[in-house]
């Protein structure tokens, strides 16, 4: 679905059609932010980048540009940013910014050199020569033409071939050396007519009849200048290229007033005068649907950013309410999320006498002493890299092993329970009073999943969670209690992965008690050593 997007973004973009491609280019970008697929984000900023580009909205297709290359840079897609970097330069040009753009420029030809990318390279080479000529540098205007006229002839790409011959004739044109310009211009024709390139060699027909048409040419020839602008002019009107053809006109009437023919001189004057209307009347017509297109595209915009910002908050809350992996799976869009965890272990914790204590307090103050114990344990829980489960009034749920796989499971989680037995044992309440609890801890497999449609919750089953329960149950105040499981978990850990935290820990034997469901279970106090 992201491809067929992107790809009918593509073709309306082809057609002009630029409101229709941006509507699919930002509905593409969506998913893809959605998704976190962060290439995907920078190539599709890069193709709304060329739209506003193609719109003339500068600000928008740098600010665009931008953001690909901050995306392209950060995973060190080197081709995008290559890209990236030409795009950015020929916004400045067009901006005539022409240090900017030449800076650009080069920073996309250095990474394509890198890359050994000969295409690229011959671009960059052509759109640095562009700028030399616009400031007047035509040496080096020369120089980077004649580099990207090599690499585009070695590579077989001849219209780039034609673009380098036709920019060189251009630029020895400026620099008034006709005989090589009419050179270069006659090749590049000789080329576009057999690509058929009617825009390209209209514009060759043009230049060579402007040549034969200077009267300061060693080999001025108002014959041969009058059949090359007479031809551009016919392709001209074949195409309608009007930007090109009031041109054409122009220079016919120059000629036909050198040769004396005023009739003639005059008449191409004012066809030159009337088609620069047209021209002039077509261009506030396409500046008109610019402002349009702009209306719709802040539109789009608009109702992107706002789904976006909607998305961007629930995905927010659901990493704040759900372990972030388990989050990423629900935003990628899975529906059923349920895993088999074979070695996880569980922590339970229970307010003693938490009835008794609540009808000693008001609500306000109630809460708040829940919040300030639970938030205490949430600081815990990230420092011994647990996962929260839930709060169910005064009980606190806690596993490590799950999502994620732990080796050492048990060995956090016997840290964690002594230093929530510690913060308990200090704790007092507003009024003063002491309050303690009781921990149960047990290891073994649990299956874990999402619950729910609208509200979510990771929940965990199986007898590794009664269990656990029961430890707490069964407990004492202010003690740990531990199943067998779990202290032969933490010695195999301990063992195994050659940690030292065992020799801190010690396990009481409790003896055999009757476990509700289990049976006799031996059981053990977890204690910290001095």
């Amino acid at each position: 679905m992201l491809e067929t997007l992107a790809n009918i973004g593509i073709v309306f973009d082809a057609q002009c059609d630029y409101p229709l491609a941006l509507e699919y280019y930002l509905q593409a970008l969506t998913i893809n932010q959605e998704l976190g697929l962060h290439n995907s984000i920078a190539h599709v900023y890069g193709s709304i980048g060329n739209v506003y580009n193609s719109l003339s909205d500068y600000s928008q297709a740098l600010e665009y540009f931008r953001k690909s290359l901050v995306i392209s840079l950060e995973n060190d897609r080197k081709d995008t940013i290559a890209r990236t970097y030409n795009n950015i330069g020929l916004v400045y040009y067009f901006l005539a910014d022409y240090q900017l753009a030449l800076d650009y420029f080069m920073k996309a030809l250095a990474v394509n050199e890198a890359l050994g990318r000969k295409d690229g390279i011959a671009d960059n080479y052509g759109n640095i020569g562009i700028v030399y000529d616009c400031l007047e540098e035509h040496d080096k205007a020369i120089e980077y033409y004649q580099r990207s006229l090599q690499l585009s002839t070695e590579n077989g790409r001849r219209i780039s071939v034609a673009n380098s011959l036709g920019n060189i004739g251009t630029v020895y044109t400026n620099l008034s050396d006709y005989t090589s310009a009419l050179e270069y211009c006659n090749r590049a024709l000789a080329l576009n007519t057999e690509l058929d390139r009617k825009d390209g060699i209209t514009i060759n027909l043009m230049t060579i009849g402007t040549l034969y048409g200077t009267n300061t040419f060693d080999i001025y020839d108002a014959e041969l200048a009058e059949e090359n602008l007479l031809r551009a002019l016919s392709i001209s009107e074949e195409i309608g290229a009007l930007h090109i053809k009031y041109e054409i006109q122009k220079e016919l009437s120059k000629l036909y007033e050198q040769k004396g023919d005023i009739l003639k001189a005059f008449m191409h004057f004012k066809l030159y005068h009337d088609t620069e209307k047209i021209v002039q009347n077509e261009e506030a017509a396409r500046q008109s649907k610019q402002l349009e297109h702009r209306r719709k595209i802040e539109e789009s915009e608009r109702d992107r950013q706002v789904k976006l910002a909607r998305f961007q908050e629930q995905e927010k809350i659901l990493h704040n309410i759900l372990p972030t992996r388990i989050a990423d799976r629900l935003v990628r869009g899975e529906k059923t999320i349920a895993d088999l965890h074979e070695n996880v272990s569980i922590f339970f914790s229970d307010i003693v006498e938490f009835t008794k204590l609540s009808h000693k307090v008001s609500a306000q103050e109630l809460v708040a002493m829940l919040n300030s114990i639970f938030s205490q344990f949430d600081r815990l829980v990230l420092k011994h890299g647990l996962v929260k489960i839930k709060t169910i009034g005064d009980a606190y749920m806690a596993v490590c092993g799950a999502p994620m796989h732990v080796e050492n499971h048990a060995e956090r989680m016997a840290l964690f329970a002594l230093d929530v037995a510690e913060l308990i044992s200090n704790y007092q309440t507003e009024s003063g009073d002491n309050i303690n609890i009781r921990i149960g801890l047990h290891s073994g497999s649990v299956v874990a999943g999402i619950i729910g449609e609208n509200i979510y919750a990771y929940d965990m089953w199986g007898d590794a969670v009664n269990i656990a329960a029961r430890m707490e149950s069964h407990g004492e105040a202010g003690k740990i209690h531990v199943s067998e499981e779990f202290m032969q978990a933490i010695i195999g850990a301990c063992r195994d992965l050659s940690i030292s935290s065992l020799k801190s820990l010690k396990f009481k034997e409790r003896g055999k008690m009757e476990i509700k469901g289990k049976g006799l279970m031996k059981t053990y106090f977890l204690e910290k050593l001095p």
